[in-house]
């Protein structure tokens, strides 16, 4: 195809170039956020990442003129589908130069990996699980990216649009929350009502907590959370030791509320709030998302000293029973002191599904702004 050769990822070597080569196509910008390279490495890689337990995936790279040119994941969650009732190969981490033969080549690549499986459409941009970065970039293109989300040039949906066959199966937004000098009133108000009336208390973990389990507990109750959410598939317990052992020795415990029900002294956990500081900035001053030689240091001096004024809300999950209690006002009670504290003056919602309005009603206490917007396409390639 004019040029065009889709060569597979069979080997470590390969796989370095396919991640490298999101570095090398975003050198310079100002928006994109680049993940570190060993964590590229640890979910792509079959032997480590325990998606892998219900996942099947192929990676393709493109090359023009000899040079690489583009890259694709095609990716089969057969618990996802299962769950959903669909036969769907999703693709993920594309990138490529603005060459419409490669963004069809490599498209093409993952719809012959799909009919070879059974499956009868693509989809994505989408990962492994709801925990990977989906929803490609729609509008936004000025507007910092986040460590959980997809950056990607202006020129990728016009592609999708030009490519022909591709629709809408899902779209997200995006909003930019702004936090108040003082926790609102009405926000005062309400949780101090509902503590008193539904027996609910908001409390910040212990290591000690974290260490005992009641990090696996937070996975578990992600899972009752989120299992009615567009392509959800719940984690396993293997999945949920691996983001335990990932994220939380990195996290700020201050930053991560829980809701507790103590009726009859049960403690029982209802909520929480996963808020992380942003590690944008310091992300793109790591080298080729390298942390040495000096990577390291400016990631340590957002963790441990707060050299950011932004806040990743990475989700919120509310048992079914008790959204309607006002639990997601009780965490805030709790965050916003702290965000003053550190010297936050916004927050990033990540993504949110342009139809959950009751996600988006939580919003309503702050200032906000819906500054990004992103789509995951489907593309029907019959049997």
């Amino acid at each position: 195809m004019n040029g065009i050769e889709i060569r597979k990822v069979a080997n470590k070597q390969a796989l370095k170039t396919f991640i490298d080569f999101h570095y090398d196509l975003y050198a310079g910008n100002e928006y994109d956020v680049p993940n570190l390279f060993s964590d590229e490495r640890n979910v792509l890689d079959c032997e480590k990442n325990a998606a892998f337990d219900f996942c099947e995936a192929e990676y393709f790279l493109a090359y023009k003129d000899g040079k690489v040119a583009g890259r694709v994941a095609a990716i089969i969650n057969h618990k996802a589908n299962e769950r959903w009732g669909r036969k769907s190969v999703r693709f993920g981490w594309i990138d490529f130069i603005d060459d419409m033969d490669v963004s069809r080549a490599l498209l093409d690549a993952v719809e012959g990996y799909g009919r070879e499986k059974g499956m009868t459409e693509v989809i994505g941009p989408l990962g492994f699980t709801d925990f990977d970065p989906e929803g490609m970039l729609t509008w936004g293109f000025d507007e910092l990216g986040t460590m959980a989300t997809i950056y990607n040039y202006p020129y990728y949906p016009e592609h999708m649009e030009k490519l022909g066959g591709w629709e809408k199966d899902n779209d997200y937004v995006e909003f930019k929350i702004f936090v108040p000098d003082r926790i609102p009133e009405k926000m005062v108000k309400i949780s101090e009502m509902i503590m008193k009336r539904y027996n609910l208390r908001v409390r910040t973990l212990t290591k000690k907590e974290v260490d005992e389990g009641m990090a696996h507990k937070i996975f578990h109750l992600i899972n009752d959370t989120f299992k009615d959410l567009y392509g959800f598939s719940e984690l396993t317990d293997k999945q949920i030791d691996q983001y335990v052992k990932m994220y939380f020795p990195y996290v700020d415990l201050n930053l991560i509320p829980i809701v507790e029900d103590c009726t009859d002294g049960e403690n029982k956990l209802v909520g929480v709030g996963i808020t992380m500081l942003s590690l944008s900035r310091a992300l793109q001053k790591c080298r080729r998302g390298r942390l040495l030689p000096f990577g390291w240091w400016h990631v340590m001096r957002v963790l441990k000293f707060h050299k950011t004024d932004i806040i990743d809300l990475m989700m919120i999950g509310v048992l079914p029973e008790y959204r309607a209690k006002g639990v997601n006002a009780l965490m805030f009670y709790h965050l916003i002191p702290w965000y003053i504290k550190y010297g936050i003056k916004w927050g990033e919602s990540q993504v949110e599904m342009e139809s959950n309005e009751n996600v988006q009603s939580q919003w309503s206490y702050f200032e906000t702004v819906n500054h990004k917007r992103r789509r995951c396409y489907k593309k029907e390639i019959g049997d």
